[in-house]
């Protein structure tokens, strides 16, 4: 068809039929024309902009070196499957601080930052080996905390590893009063500028790291209420935040949000910012058995998943209003389930210049497709 026999689209038209386009097809038909290249950035800017990724890794049971990546657009509103060709894994690929994936081995360290998880840095081990520790990326650093092996001479040692000189430092041990919970599976983890905040989930008692002074903090009680059973840390921008379970366990009566108040001290108070809707909390919580509820925090973003029902997210968009701050839920089927795999979430601040290096790339070393 000659290209003069259709009338051209321009302007606030085809900016809103941009915004129905999956994210990853924005990206060839920004190089379409000059027009439509503005088109585009205007569409993500006014219209529909981009949300953060939900990232999921699955590494096979059997052979660990088999690893898949799969990605959620909250903004598109589909899964995509990435294909990759990073480095295998020689370990179990764990997460923390919902923008980090690790492992750990005798020998190495490796951790990836990027936003869709496809570059790894490589260190040696910390100097204490541990099995389940914390680890959280503070600024240009990753700390590394508890979780030690249990001949090792102190279960609460801190190390912390420079992006930038890659280098290993020792820092101040753990509280003791953490001494019982320093494995990952009882504490969450939240960052907050230079801070890392450690707290377990089960009392809410939380101390906080700085990172320059090289000071621990606290304890300070960030558990909202007397009916939380369980409470999960984590950042939504620069706000610290905390997710409860209320009930018991095998009969989970509900899901909240609150925001901590750092003004007047850590712990002086929170306030509700919302409440996950029955119908997804009985879908989430239906079985029987609760298995370890697991909390990803990404953007504005906030992913709870009960891991005996590995099918089932819940998502909520926490958004500012004029009249203060709303929630807005959803259920989402999660199609990164693989038979024999196991999953670890990361979050991925993905922007259109992640996008156009992976997809438009002479050589690229992966490819997406719709799941």
């Amino acid at each position: 068809m000659s290209s003069t026999a259709e009338a051209p689209i321009h302007g606030d038209i085809l900016e809103a039929i941009f915004s129905h386009v999956p994210l990853i097809h924005l990206v060839p038909a920004s190089h379409v024309s000059n027009s439509w290249k503005r088109a585009v950035s205007s569409s993500l800017a006014h219209v529909r902009p981009i949300k953060p990724w939900l990232i999921v890794l699955t590494q096979s049971l059997r052979h660990s070196h088999v690893t898949t990546l799969h990605a959620y657009d909250p903004r598109s509103h589909v899964w995509l499957q990435i294909k990759n060709t990073a480095r295998s894994h020689a370990s179990p690929v764990r997460s923390s601080h919902s923008t980090l994936f690790y492992a750990l081995t005798p020998s190495e360290f490796s951790f990836s930052l990027d936003a869709l998880h496809l570059k790894w840095h490589y260190a040696p081990s910390p100097r204490v080996w541990r099995t389940n520790p914390v680890v959280a990326r503070v600024g240009s650093r990753v700390v590394v905390a508890g979780g030690a092996c249990e001949f090792e001479d102190d279960p609460l040692a801190v190390e912390m590893y420079d992006v930038n000189s890659q280098a290993w430092e020792a820092c101040p041990s753990m509280p003791a009063l953490l001494k019982s919970s320093t494995a990952s599976s009882w504490l969450s983890v939240a960052v907050a500028g230079e801070i890392m905040h450690v707290t377990e989930k089960h009392s809410g008692v939380t101390y906080s790291f700085e990172t320059i002074s090289k000071t621990w903090k606290g304890p300070f009680s960030l558990r909202p209420h007397e009916s939380v059973f369980h409470c999960v840390t984590g950042t939504l921008g620069e706000r610290l935040m905390v997710a409860g379970l209320i009930g018991k366990v095998g009969n989970v009566k509900g899901v909240k949000l609150w925001e901590v108040r750092v003004r007047g001290g850590l712990g002086s108070g929170m306030e509700e910012v919302g409440e996950m809707p029955k119908e997804m909390v009985r879908k989430l919580f239906s079985g029987s058995e609760l298995g370890s509820v697991e909390v990803t925090w990404i953007g504005d973003f906030v992913y709870v998943r009960n891991t005996s029902e590995p099918e089932e997210l819940v998502l909520c968009e926490v958004l500012n209003h004029l009249n203060g701050v709303g929630c807005e839920w959803r259920s989402v089927r999660n199609a990164a389930v693989r038979c024999g795999a196991r999953m670890v979430f990361c979050g991925g601040s993905v922007c259109m210049e992640d996008l156009q290096r992976a997809v438009m790339s002479e050589n690229p070393t992966f490819s997406m497709k719709h799941v």
